[in-house]
C-alpha cells in the first residue's frame, strides 16, 4: 500500500480553503506542524505552486514517508524532526520570521494507529509502546507499572474523562503485583472486567477512553498544545491564517481558548474608543468548530471526531 493510498486526509479541501487566503501571496510559508504522511501538504504544494512548506513532525518514519510522497515538489520543502511546540525555534534556525499559514492536525495518525506494533489501538494486541517519537524513553508499560495508584487515576480521569478511573486503577495495581503489564489485551480485558455491564453498552470499547489517556501522557500532548498554539499564532504574519483539526475534547478546549483569547477586545464596553493595544489581533473565521460532512465520514470514518477551527492574524499582538 502506497502512502497515499494508506492515508486519507480529513476534510483536506475545506482545511485548503481556510488556509487558500493566506497561501495565495507570494512567496508564502505554510507550516504544517504535524505533518503525518503528508496529504494536507501534498495537495497544498499542489494548489498554491508558490508556497514553502515546513513540515514538522516528532515520528522520525513519518517523516521519512512523508518525504518519499513530497520528493515531486524537492526544493519547495523543509523538513524537520520536531515536535510542534518548537516550532519558534524550527522557525529562527531557517531564518524564517513569520509564516503565513499554519496547519495543525492533532492526536494519532494513521500510520501510528495502522502500525500494529506501536501500540496505539485497542483494537490489536500489541506491546504498550503509544510513542509517536520512538528515540523518547517514557511508553504506556512504564507507566502502568510504575506510577503510583494516584498518579494513574489522575491521568485516567483529566486525559481519559474516564468516570471509572478508580476501580480500573485498583484492578491494575493488583494485577501489576502479579505480573507487569507487557502487552494491550491484558488491559483492554482488564478494563471490560472493571467498568459496569450496563456501562458497557454504550460509548464504544470501553478501553477508549483508558487508552487516550495513557497516549496524551506518554507523548506530553496537552502541555505541548498549550505552549504550541500561541507560539503558532505569534508566528503568524498579519493576513496569516492559522487552522487547527482537533478530535477530542480536551484539545478542543485548550484551542478555542487561545483562539477567542487572542479574538477578544480588551476594552471595558462603554469605552468610546479603543486604543489599538486592547483591540482584537485575531479574527475568528469559522463559527465554533467546523465538522466533517456525512458523506466524507461514511468514506473515511476517522474524520467523525474531528472538529476545525481557524483564525487569521489582523494585528501585532498587544
Amino acid at each position: 500500500m502506497t502512502t497515499s493510498t494508506r492515508h486519507i486526509p480529513v476534510m483536506r479541501d475545506r482545511v485548503l480553503a481556510l488556509l487558500a487566503p493566506a497561501l495565495e501571496t507570494p512567496g508564502a510559508v505554510l507550516v504544517d506542524a504535524t505533518l503525518g504522511l503528508g496529504g494536507h501538504a501534498e495537495q497544498a504544494l499542489t494548489q498554491f505552486p508558490g508556497i514553502h512548506l515546513v513540515g514538522l513532525d516528532r515520528d522520525p518514519e513519518a517523516l521519512r514517508l512523508s518525504g518519499e510522497r513530497l520528493a515531486p515538489f524537492s526544493g519547495r520543502t523543509t523538513l524537520v524532526h520536531a515536535v510542534y511546540d518548537e516550532l519558534p525555534e524550527v522557525l529562527a534556525s531557517l531564518g524564517i520570521p513569520s509564516v503565513q499559514g499554519i496547519l495543525f492536525d492533532l492526536g494519532v495518525s494513521s500510520m501510528q494507529l495502522d502500525e500494529i506494533d506501536r501500540g496505539f489501538s485497542y483494537a490489536n494486541d500489541a506491546p504498550l509502546d503509544m510513542r509517536m517519537d520512538p528515540t523518547t524513553e517514557l511508553t504506556a508499560a512504564e507507566i502502568l507499572n510504575t506510577y503510583a495508584a494516584g498518579d494513574i487515576v489522575r491521568v485516567l480521569r483529566e486525559y481519559g474523562e474516564e468516570k471509572f478511573a478508580t476501580r480500573i486503577v485498583s484492578r491494575i495495581v493488583d494485577e501489576r503485583a502479579r505480573e507487569p503489564f507487557t502487552n494491550s489485551a491484558r488491559l483492554v480485558e482488564l478494563i471490560r472486567e472493571s467498568i459496569p455491564q450496563a456501562a458497557r453498552r454504550t460509548g464504544g470499547n470501553p478501553a477508549k477512553r483508558t487508552f487516550q489517556a495513557l497516549r496524551i501522557e506518554v507523548n506530553g500532548e496537552l502541555e505541548v498544545l498549550r505552549a504550541a498554539i500561541p507560539a503558532a499564532l505569534h508566528s503568524l504574519s498579519l493576513g496569516g491564517r492559522i487552522v487547527v483539526m482537533s478530535y477530542q475534547s480536551l484539545e478542543d478546549r485548550i484551542v478555542k481558548q487561545a483562539l477567542a483569547e487572542g479574538a477578544e477586545s480588551k476594552a471595558p464596553r462603554d469605552l468610546p474608543i479603543i486604543p489599538e493595544s486592547m483591540k482584537p489581533w485575531l479574527r475568528l473565521i469559522t463559527r465554533g468548530a467546523e465538522m466533517a460532512s456525512a458523506s466524507e465520514i461514511e468514506s473515511n470514518p476517522r474524520a467523525a471526531s474531528v472538529r476545525v477551527r481557524a483564525a487569521e492574524r489582523v494585528a501585532v499582538a498587544a
